[in-house]
C-alpha cells in the first residue's frame, strides 16, 4: 500500500470544504474576522479563500446527508494570545482561552477553540518556543 500511495504523488492538501448554511454570512466571517484572502466565488453557493496555499471552499451541503459540521481546522498563528484578543475584539465566540496542550522538547503547543458563523469548530494553534 505504501508504494501505491507514493506512486500517485500526494504531497499536500489542495482544498478543504467547509459546510455552511449562509454563504454570504460565512464569507464575511472568513474574510472580515479571520482575514483570509478571498479568491473567488462560484455563484451564490460557493466561496473560495486562500489559507497559506490551501484553498478553503465554503459551500452549501449538496445533499441532506452531507449537512454536518466540518472537520476541525487548526490555524497556525505566531502569537496565539494576540490573535485571541484580536478575534475576541471582532466578536468571535471562543470555547475558552488559549491553553497549553503539550510540552515538547523545543516548544510548547498551545490552542484556543472557536466557532465560525455557521457553528463549525475551529482552532488557533501556536508552537511557543521554550525560553
Amino acid at each position: 500500500m505504501e508504494a501505491a500511495t507514493m506512486a500517485i504523488g500526494i504531497s499536500r492538501l489542495g482544498q478543504v470544504a467547509i459546510n455552511v448554511h449562509d454563504v454570504d454570512r460565512a464569507t464575511a466571517f472568513y474574510r472580515d474576522k479571520l482575514g483570509l484572502p478571498f479568491l473567488f466565488s462560484g455563484g451564490p453557493k460557493l466561496a473560495f479563500f486562500d489559507c497559506g496555499g490551501v484553498r478553503l471552499m465554503l459551500s452549501l451541503p449538496e445533499k441532506p446527508e452531507f449537512d454536518h459540521p466540518s472537520s476541525v481546522l487548526y490555524f497556525n498563528v505566531p502569537d496565539i494570545d494576540a490573535a485571541y484578543r484580536q478575534l475576541l475584539d471582532a466578536s468571535v465566540h471562543f470555547e475558552g482561552a488559549p491553553h497549553l496542550i503539550a510540552r515538547m522538547p523545543d516548544h510548547d503547543l498551545w490552542m484556543a477553540f472557536f466557532r465560525d458563523s455557521e457553528q463549525n469548530l475551529l482552532a488557533l494553534m501556536c508552537e511557543k518556543a521554550k525560553s
